[in-house]
């Protein structure tokens, strides 16, 4: 096994990212953030990559944190300021701009930080066997990486609220009725369900898809009057691609679309 902590495959349309500190539960490291960071700058740049998984090895999602470095004082005051601005939030920041949808199959645990990467994530799969929390306030601190941003987004404020101010572990049902994760499968279909799921998105126009993602970002801070404005432009801009012409002949010919990115 790689001792990278974080491996990169290129397979059938799809970028797997896998976090690979299965001994510390995929807990952060300073070597784990740069090559997240830098295999999402890949999947971005690779134009073979339609869809991204992101998952963890072992038993664990994430973890989050290293408890170990925040017992032994090694991220303090402005330790930690750097940590999170310079390294886990330029993987919030890289996951916005990236167009590609980005899947989390959460293998296990994914607790604090390690649930609110799963959170930046577009798409959650999730395992049966997965538990999950916002665990922060059980270490004195409060959401880090964008908890506090995405999770009101997801279940509203008042639900957040006391997710964060109880750190209670939730079930894979209950975060599935919440909206938190979009499905739960059996363990051990993890990521073969995921993978059909990503292959399915890959399958459709890669330019609409990565233009369907921003659209929809992008209503989420806008009036209505700017996001009609915003998403005419990209209508008018997709009527020109091969695949719109192509999809539309296909239905009128009652066949299955050849669709070539363009």
């Amino acid at each position: 096994m790689s001792d990278d902590h974080v491996l990169y495959a290129v397979e059938n349309d799809c970028a797997l990212i896998t976090l690979n500190r299965p001994e510390a539960k995929n807990a952060f490291s300073s070597e784990m953030i740069r090559l997240w960071g830098e295999y999402l700058e890949a999947a971005k740049k690779d134009d073979r990559v339609k869809v991204v998984i992101v998952t963890g090895k072992g038993d664990s999602f994430c973890s989050g944190g290293d408890i170990r470095d925040m017992a032994e004082g090694k991220l303090r005051s402005w330790e930690m300021k750097k940590f999170l601005w310079e390294g886990v939030h330029r993987i919030a920041l890289a996951l916005e701009d990236l167009d590609k949808p980005v899947i989390a199959a959460i293998n296990g645990s994914a607790m604090g930080a390690g649930l609110d990467m799963a959170l930046m994530c577009d798409l959650r799969v999730c395992s049966d066997k997965a538990k999950l929390a916002e665990s922060y306030i059980l270490l004195g601190l409060i959401p880090g990486d964008g908890g506090a941003y995405f999770l009101p987004r997801l279940v509203g404020v008042a639900k957040a609220l006391e997710l964060f101010l109880t750190g209670d572990v939730i079930g894979t049902e209950e975060a599935l009725r919440l909206g938190i994760v979009n499905r739960v499968v059996p363990h051990d279909r993890l990521m073969e369900e995921t993978a059909a799921l990503a292959m399915k998105i890959a399958s459709k126009p890669p330019l609409a898809i990565r233009m369907m993602k921003r659209a929809v970002y992008q209503s989420q801070t806008s009036t209505l009057r700017a996001h009609l404005d915003y998403i005419s432009s990209q209508v008018s801009l997709l009527t020109e691609t091969e695949d719109h012409i192509e999809a539309a002949k296909a239905f009128l010919e009652r066949r299955e679309p050849h669709f070539q990115g363009k």
